[in-house]
């Protein structure tokens, strides 16, 4: 990553906010092992303000797509609302390793943390935080299928456990799917679109991030026309 390759990332721009296309394998900020991070290179994005731009929310370090940054404090905050309250819209596409029987449905199952000890490994907990996300097929093929997945609450790695839990492991998951520890496909799970609804008088925000080349082929085989 070089301050040229994150600005040639940017998916949007205004005042406020910023929407970049996070890479896979890349995590949004730094662990308590170091290691670089996407928040080294934020001092490209400043664009004439004294600040760096901050994190909104967060993705996983092998998800890619649509990634918000709030531009100043205020503006931070208020996003940070949006997302705590529910009000930003967020789909995101995967390949999953089976076929659900049916073609849509909605997934209820709360979540709690696998092991104190090990990160924020998640698992489904009777007694844990409420989460609920929906998904609808959108293709299949040789017993994967591409889904458009709506994660209704915001719990950490929600959707591979609930994809996992259902039957159907996101492809490439080396936590809770097949996928070996090292030399796997990739995760194959993709921040597609987000809709910030930032201004009071103005539309919702909509920005779509392009496929990532790791999940284009099996995508192709699903159907995906290769448009966007």
């Amino acid at each position: 990553m070089t301050p040229e390759d994150m600005v040639s990332r940017l998916l949007y721009r205004d005042g406020l906010m910023l929407i970049l296309n996070k890479p896979a394998g890349l995590a949004v900020h730094k662990g308590p092992k170091g290691g670089p991070s996407l928040e080294d290179w934020f001092d490209a994005l400043r664009f004439g303000l004294p600040r760096m731009p901050a994190l909104a929310h967060r993705l996983d370090k092998e998800t890619s797509g649509c990634l918000v940054l709030g531009r100043h404090r205020k503006a931070i905050a208020d996003l940070n609302l949006l997302f705590r309250n529910g009000k930003v819209g967020k789909t995101y596409w995967a390949v999953v390793e089976g076929t659900p029987e049916a073609d849509e449905g909605r997934i209820d199952l709360p979540l709690g943390r696998l092991d104190d000890k090990i990160g924020w490994w998640m698992k489904h907990d009777p007694n844990g935080l409420p989460s609920v996300s929906t998904w609808k097929v959108l293709g299949r093929a040789d017993g994967f299928t591409w889904l458009a997945l709506e994660p209704l609450t915001g719990r950490t790695h929600q959707l591979r456990v609930h994809c996992a839990e259902s039957g159907w492991p996101i492809l490439g998951d080396d936590i809770y799917g097949k996928a070996p520890r090292r030399g796997g496909p990739g995760l194959h799970l993709h921040a597609r679109e987000i809709v910030v609804p930032l201004y009071k008088n103005r539309p919702a925000i909509s920005v779509t991030a392009p496929v990532p080349e790791h999940m284009k082929e099996r995508l192709t085989a699903c159907g995906w026309s290769g448009e966007g």
